[in-house]
């Protein structure tokens, strides 16, 4: 009886740990909370700030291969094009190392199918050639882009507070809250960003450079490649729509980590 009624201390120190697990705070220094981005909603890219960006991709032209006179013309016209920005853009060129596993497995089935034998032996040998030169030399993938910023609080004053505290956000924590935008303001956005666009497509198109505006799919493939440059060589991105739900519906059955940890 009395044992009973002896308290337990290992019982009551686990208790108090739970408890004040419970009432500890998120980490606020996730992988998440890290990251500038808030949101990808429509073909825009939403900051933690309140802040949008959009993004466009373009072609690249050969200008090695170009005469005299039309070098001059294309700087000219870089030049003009620059001058004409009524706000800051920032260039991005991305560089990547090209997958050719998948070129090399439509080979070897092409090989697969192939009746004469000499040509097989000559597409073997070409795949073997193929796969070692991809491994001895790092083939790499260029690719341009043109990101657009839109600050509903101006564009500049945006630069003279990031001037300010330029070193103070490198080193201060990340912050966990995220600006919340009203309807008018996200509609202001969304026209400003296109006229935004549509100056800058205009003016690449003088320098016969072919642009044009990621999607929200294409944005979500962008950032993933870029946080993750070795895993989506191999592993690329899909339709991020499919692998995420609007509720989950608890599993039929007995739980199978019930009694565990």
């Amino acid at each position: 009886m009395n044992n009973m009624n002896q308290k337990n201390p290992a019982m009551d120190a686990n208790q108090a740990e739970n408890k004040t697990n419970s009432n500890a705070p998120a980490n606020p220094t996730s992988t998440q909370n890290s990251l500038e981005i808030a949101e990808l909603r429509e073909g825009m890219v939403v900051m933690r700030d309140g802040s949008f960006r959009a993004v466009i991709a373009c072609k690249s032209i050969n200008f090695d291969l170009m005469s005299s006179r039309e070098r001059e013309g294309v700087e000219y016209s870089y030049q003009s094009f620059l001058n004409s920005l009524t706000f800051p853009i920032q260039i991005l060129v991305r560089s990547q190392r090209v997958d050719i596993e998948p070129y090399l497995n439509k080979l070897a089935d092409i090989q697969m199918a192939q009746d004469n034998m000499l040509l097989g032996d000559l597409m073997e040998d070409y795949i073997n050639f193929i796969d070692s030169l991809s491994r001895s030399a790092n083939i790499m993938d260029k690719s341009f882009f043109i990101v657009i910023p839109y600050h509903p609080t101006g564009d500049l004053n945006n630069l003279k507070d990031s001037a300010k505290g330029f070193f103070g956000k490198i080193f201060a924590k990340p912050s966990a809250q995220i600006s919340k935008i009203d309807r008018n303001t996200w509609d202001k956005a969304r026209e400003e960003i296109k006229k935004r666009v549509d100056s800058i497509t205009g003016g690449l198109y003088q320098m016969g450079i072919k642009s044009v505006q990621l999607s929200t799919k294409e944005l979500g493939e962008l950032y993933y490649n870029v946080y993750n440059p070795d895993t989506a060589v191999y592993e690329p991105l899909g339709d991020f729509r499919d692998t995420a739900s609007l509720f989950v519906r608890k599993a039929e059955g007995d739980n199978p980590n019930q009694g565990g940890f």
